[in-house]
C-alpha cells in the first residue's frame, strides 16, 4: 500500500477493496468470546431464529472492514486514531462464506483548526457482497497527518 497522507483524501473520492471472506470458523470463534447470543453460535437455536441460520454479530463485520481499512486506506505512517463512528447500521445478516467489499468515500477534508501538523477526514464506509445492498454503514472520522509534517 502506498502511503496517504491527508491532502490525498480528496472529498468525492472513492475506493473499494475486496472480496473479502466470511471464514466460518472465525466469525463463529469471535461470537463466542465477544457477542455469544444463539443466531450467532448455536446452528440449532439460530435455524429457529429469525434469520434461519447463523449470522455474523454486527462487530464482527465491523473488525472486518477494520482489518480492511488498515491494511488498505489508512497510512502507518500518517493515521492518527480516530474519534469514533457515526451512522452505523447493521443493514442485512452477513453469513459464513459471503464474500464481501468494502466501498469507501471521502465525505469531509479539512484541515485541523488546532493542530497544524493534522487534518480530520470523514469517509463513508459501506461494506456488500457484489451487487447487494450494504450489510454495514458507517461513517467514520480519522485523525491524518498532513505531508509536510511527516515523522
Amino acid at each position: 500500500m502506498s502511503t496517504h497522507f491527508f491532502e490525498d483524501y480528496q472529498v468525492g473520492a472513492e475506493v473499494r477493496f475486496g472480496p473479502i471472506m466470511v471464514d466460518p470458523e472465525e466469525m463463529v470463534a469471535f461470537a463466542r468470546q465477544w457477542d455469544p447470543q444463539p443466531f450467532h453460535i448455536d446452528p440449532q437455536a439460530a435455524s429457529q431464529s429469525i434469520y434461519g441460520g447463523i449470522i455474523a454479530s454486527g462487530w464482527f463485520t465491523c473488525v472486518l472492514a477494520m482489518r480492511e481499512l488498515v491494511a488498505n486506506y489508512l497510512s502507518p505512517e500518517s493515521s492518527l486514531g480516530s474519534p469514533g463512528l457515526d451512522d452505523l447500521q447493521w443493514r442485512a445478516p452477513v453469513r459464513a462464506g459471503d464474500r464481501l467489499w468494502l466501498a469507501c468515500t471521502v465525505v469531509e477534508a479539512r484541515p485541523s483548526q488546532t493542530r497544524a501538523d493534522r487534518g480530520i477526514v470523514k469517509t463513508r464506509i459501506e461494506m456488500s457482497q457484489e451487487g447487494a445492498p450494504p450489510a454495514l454503514s458507517m461513517v467514520a472520522t480519522n485523525f491524518v497527518l498532513r505531508r509536510h509534517h511527516a515523522r
